[in-house]
């Protein structure tokens, strides 16, 4: 589900963001660049941890901006079949229902009466990876399995 890894970026840099401040100004592009966005291959950015080193800069000719290559420690979520998330309905259709669960949308086919906003403890029995997006396929069938909490119920 959460990893914490290292990764690399080449960023490009505008010379106005050359100066004293230059480590800190990559290091909020970085941050603004990477967070909350995700790839097939690894999963969506949670957070940056760690600038681990930034490479010397390369001018590109023409323009004036520089690409710095960039290393740093990530937090990562990641899907899995197998499973077990806890995840709040959004859409509700008559024999489904789409839940998401932080940065992932998943579908399940449901018989029981589930609304919007109800959270749901489901089993990811099912990932699709594309280039930028994760797709998963749950089910509440199983043990332990259902809905956790129903907006309409007054504890």
């Amino acid at each position: 589900m959460f990893f914490h890894v290292v990764l690399e970026r080449n960023l490009l840099l505008h010379p106005r963001y050359f100066g004293p401040h230059l480590r800190e100004n990559l290091v909020m592009k970085l941050m603004k660049d990477v967070e909350g966005t995700g790839s097939g291959r690894h999963g969506f950015v949670v957070a940056i941890t760690a600038v681990d080193g930034i490479g010397k800069g390369e001018i590109r000719e023409g323009t004036g901006f520089v690409t710095f290559p960039v290393t740093y420690q990530c937090v990562l979520f990641r899907p899995f079949k197998g499973e077990v998330l806890e995840a709040v309905v959004t859409i509700v259709n008559k024999m489904d229902f789409f839940a998401e669960a932080g940065p992932v949308q998943i579908f399940v086919s449901s018989h029981v009466k589930i609304q919007s906003d109800s959270e749901v403890r489901l089993k990811i029995i099912g990932t699709h990876v594309d280039a930028t997006e994760i797709f998963c396929i749950g089910t509440i069938k199983d043990d332990f399995l259902g809905v956790v909490n129903d907006p309409d119920v007054v504890v």
